[in-house]
């Protein structure tokens, strides 16, 4: 930067008016004050913040350096000095800035290279909210525009205006200034009614100029043949060049101070800007045109027709800064949890659930109706949603239920990527997973085959002549009782205690995963190569999302929230029938696996609208629902007045009932509306309805008028709407229409459900029509939202786990009661004595039925509800118990879904995806 001496221009005489350094000091004083004032005001309000100048310097002077720091401090702002090495490329200095650029606790950069360093490219690397010198094309031209509140302004041109006053009307020239000082000067003096000269020491007429100005700004020294008589007398001059070892040090010493404070000026500007840029954004969303076809063409063929919008300008749109995103191609982003900490004082929206009747092979169409919904409220009415939904496993989507992605005109796109492992959540989970599984038996083996002196040694081995226990190590040794940091000085019993696990292998109940459906890993052995020394035992494989993993990432609040539950899950007991945690196999390397999928990634609705996708519990197997972390950071993007809509898989029995107990118990979040989505067609085959054969064609029961078939089966339509009433929420009946549907039949349903307690029941035509389609059910939950509500728990924590697993037997499931295995009675008897006993249960129940029998439909009764087995999660937080012979991994049917699936060698192109 160019540096103001302020000092007498060599070979002037003093009655030239010259300004001097006791002058220019005195000058900034009421800088330093007003500086000092608001960012008390800033820091008071925001006590978190810690505004910091990067000064990135390569040249050999300190002396500005030095300054600008004691500004700073004295201020209160933060440095960083960050010295290149002299002769560093152009490329390395940009390089350096555009690291800063990126850096969000950087809040200015300023810059300090040689004369001849600055160059366009180095100058305009730096962002313009955090160009302190204000030598940015994009600052430069806000300045000649006027937005002087929204640039930064050469902290030399604004020293040398403070040196300055009355100009108005006066001759002001500049002599060799250049550049952006140059710019810069011009327009702050002829704002302030100046007239302006510009000319070089060489221009012929420059005694001409220099005798009719009024001010000269000198920009470099004046050379030798430039007598002082072209000078007139009373001439006001101010040095700006950067030869500050000429004259003496306390007129240096002001140049700089002078500059420093104009620096730290700017920074308050930018720290200003900084803490508004941090405040709650107006929604700025435009959304994409829809131009529905008939007849609907499939889904693939419907999200490659529609260009999706690029999700930077969705992420601009909604409010999301630049810093808080990572690109993942065009569609879909990363988002940092640091959202959540910038808008924690942010008034959360309304929070909306969307369920089911009991599933059936017809489909109903939960996701479509939670996008169509999203749309509609958009779209239509203009108020501000989010979709937050959970990551498709590839189990299903090659297995036989197809993709997740919604359908029709209501569906994510482009859905290939959503339904195909989207950015590899699921496969990072499993590799997480097995790691843990593979120290569990590791350990086992080691334990049994080494002496503790042996395992110590491995354990804590001498690494450079120093032998020192990790900080993993270390808490283990706490929780031991043991209170000593020296590897040598642990007696033999405590050494015996550090290494030995003593796991119990027929108390493992940490399996490996995969995300395949793949029937013949139900069973398993394992350690049947000479290597394991006889080591052999059974298990099993769950499917992926199954794991304990992934029901933490969905509950989790936190980083820090996440890291304590994943040192909690028990993967089995020792042999005194204490528990084993992960914590206690120091096995926290793995965790830092998941940093990155504690963000959402976020996807654009057809319509333009946004979604985040994050987590993929199964219902019937886990908790079946989202991450809390999406839905928190949905709540405060949308506003007070926006909605976030989310779903629960399969019916309302096992994903609402899980929702409500599970996840709203972790998040502390309270829902304002249920969604309960039915078709006719499904209602009639929970009526008596024939059975259904995949790719046969319907029978006419499913595609002619039939009120009496759907008045029977509104029975399990009525039981879900009597569910969501247990929890105190107000329901509205989701009707998705298809054109085999009568409108007798349509408003049959919606006359049984508002009788039976829903708020309201309504048609709605999202699949075909998009988020139009859906606009009444969209006014329909504006109205249910406002209602009062009477939210509560199903059940008390404090109740004995057999309570809690009877009372959503009996209140949910309608049973008359539940029989407990000998392994089940066990198995709670454990849990209770390891003081498990106080968490919410999850049940592993199929989701065909009320009952634990698929094949009963409509509302089942008079049946007792069989619990074969009961498993743990308690990093995940919940017990959760088997019904009858339900597994936890899927098996391929005879014709899966990828028989149809294909790569288009020429194109590219995934063919054959629903």
């Amino acid at each position: 930067t160019i540096k103001v001496s302020c000092s007498l221009l060599s070979g002037f005489s003093k009655p030239c008016g010259i300004i001097r350094g006791a002058e220019s000091k005195g000058l900034g004083i009421e800088i330093i004050q007003n500086s000092k004032k608001v960012l008390a005001s800033l820091q008071k309000g925001h006590p978190t913040f810690k505004p910091t100048l990067a000064i990135v310097q390569v040249s050999d002077e300190d002396l500005v350096q030095e300054v600008n720091q004691n500004f700073a401090k004295e201020i209160g702002l933060h440095v960083i000095h960050i010295c290149l090495p002299q002769g560093s490329s152009e490329d390395e200095i940009v390089g350096e800035i555009l690291r800063l650029n990126e850096d969000p606790t950087v809040h200015g950069v300023a810059l300090h290279l040689s004369e001849n360093a600055y160059s366009s490219k180095i100058l305009n690397a730096v962002k313009p909210e955090k160009d302190v010198d204000g030598v940015s094309d994009v600052n430069l031209g806000r300045l000649v525009r006027g937005d002087t509140y929204n640039c930064s302004v050469s902290p030399t041109a604004s020293a040398v205006m403070e040196l300055l006053e009355k100009l108005d009307g006066k001759k002001v020239l500049l002599v060799e200034t250049c550049g952006p000082l140059e710019a810069s000067l011009q327009c702050l003096l002829q704002r302030k009614g100046a007239m302006t000269m510009s000319c070089q020491w060489k221009t012929q007429q420059l005694q001409s100029k220099l005798h009719q100005a009024d001010v000269v700004v000198v920009g470099s020294t004046k050379p030798k043949e430039i007598p002082v008589s072209w000078i007139r007398p009373g001439t006001t001059i101010v040095n700006c060049y950067p030869d500050f070892l000429s004259g003496k040090i306390s007129l240096k010493l002001v140049g700089c101070s002078l500059i420093a404070e104009s620096v730290s000026q700017n920074m308050v500007k930018t720290s200003e800007r900084w803490i508004q840029s941090q405040q709650y954004r107006e929604w700025n969303l435009h959304c994409l045109k829809l131009q529905p076809l008939s007849p609907v063409p499939s889904d693939i063929e419907i999200s490659r027709g529609q260009s999706p919008k690029a999700v930077d300008v969705l992420a601009k749109e909604i409010g999301l800064l630049a810093d808080e995103i990572e690109i993942y191609g065009q569609t879909k982003a990363k988002v940092r949890l640091s959202l959540l900490e910038r808008l924690k004082d942010q008034t959360d929206g309304k929070y909306v659930l969307v369920a089911g009747i009991t599933p059936t092979p017809l489909g109903e169409g939960k996701s479509t109706v939670t996008i169509g919904l999203v749309q509609a409220l958009t779209a239509h009415l203009n108020v501000n949603s989010f979709a937050c939904l959970r990551q498709p496993s590839q189990g299903p989507t090659f297995g036989v239920k197809g993709g997740a992605a919604g359908g029709g005109y209501a569906q994510v796109i482009p859905m290939e990527e959503f339904n195909l492992h989207l950015t590899g959540d699921i496969h990072a989970i499993t590799a997480a997973n097995n790691l843990l599984a593979a120290a569990v038996d590791a350990r086992i083996l080691h334990e049994s085959t080494q002496s503790d002196k042996a395992l110590y040694n491995r354990l804590v081995p001498v690494v450079n002549g120093v032998r020192e226990f990790s900080s993993i190590q270390l808490a283990r040794l706490k929780r031991l009782g043991i209170n000593k940091t020296d590897p040598g000085t642990l007696t033999a019993d405590e050494i015996n205690k550090f290494v030995r696990l003593d796991i119990d292998p027929s108390t493992i109940t940490w399996q490996r995963v995969l995300d395949t459906n793949d029937r013949f890993l139900r069973k398993i052995t394992i350690g049947q190569a000479n290597t394991e020394k006889g080591f052999f035992r059974q298990a099993q494989f769950d499917i992926a999302v199954a794991s304990e993993i992934m029901a933490i990432l969905a509950l989790t609040t936190s980083l820090a929230d996440m890291k304590e539950r994943l040192g909690k899950m028990v993967v089995a007991n020792d042999k005194n029938g204490q528990p084993v945690t992960a914590e206690d196999l120091v096995f926290s390397s793995f965790l830092w696996l998941l940093y990155y999928l504690g963000c959402k990634f976020s996807f654009c609705i057809f319509q333009g609208t946004p979604v985040f996708v994050h987590a993929g519990p199964f219902a019937n197997i886990a908790h079946g629902n989202s991450s809390v972390l999406a839905d928190k950071i949905a709540l405060k993007l949308v506003g007070e007045e926006g909605f976030v809509v989310t779903e629960a898989g399969f019916g309302a029995d096992i994903g609402m009932e899980k929702f409500f107990n599970i996840k709203c118990r972790a998040s502390g979040l309270v829902p304002s509306v249920v969604v309960l989505v039915a078709t006719v067609r499904a209602l009639k085959m929970h009526g008596g309805g024939p059975n259904v054969t995949a790719g046969a064609p319907l029978k006419k029961e499913y595609t002619e008028e039939n009120l009496q078939l759907v008045a029977d089966g509104c029975c399990n339509l009525q039981k879900q709407i009597q569910i969501a009433q247990l929890f105190g929420v107000p329901v509205v009946v989701a009707l998705n229409v298809f054109k085999t549907d009568a409108h007798a039949e349509v408003d049959l349903v919606c006359e049984i459900a508002k009788q039976s307690g829903a708020f309201d029941a309504v048609p709605c035509n999202h699949w075909s029509a998009g988020g139009r389609g859906a606009v009444e059910l969209a006014q329909a939950v504006r109205k249910a939202a406002s209602q009062e509500n009477h939210f509560k728990y199903l059940y008390n924590l404090e109740l004995p786990i057999i309570e809690k697993i009877r009372i959503i037997a009996q209140k949910v499931y309608g049973a008359e009661d539940i029989e407990l295995s000998p392994a089940a009675q066990s198995q709670i008897s454990r849990y209770s004595k390891q003081g498990f006993g106080n968490l919410p249960i999850c049940m592993a129940k199929t989701h065909l039925s009320l009952s634990h029998q698929p094949e009963r439909k409509g509302v089942p009764t008079g049946f007792i509800l069989p619990i074969s087995d009961v498993r743990a999660s308690i990093g995940a937080g919940f017990i959760y118990p088997l019904v009858g012979t339900m597994s936890t991994m899927p098996g391929l049917p005879t014709r899966p879904c990828f028989y149809d699936i294909d790569l288009d060698p020429d194109t590219e192109q995934v063919k054959g995806l629903f």
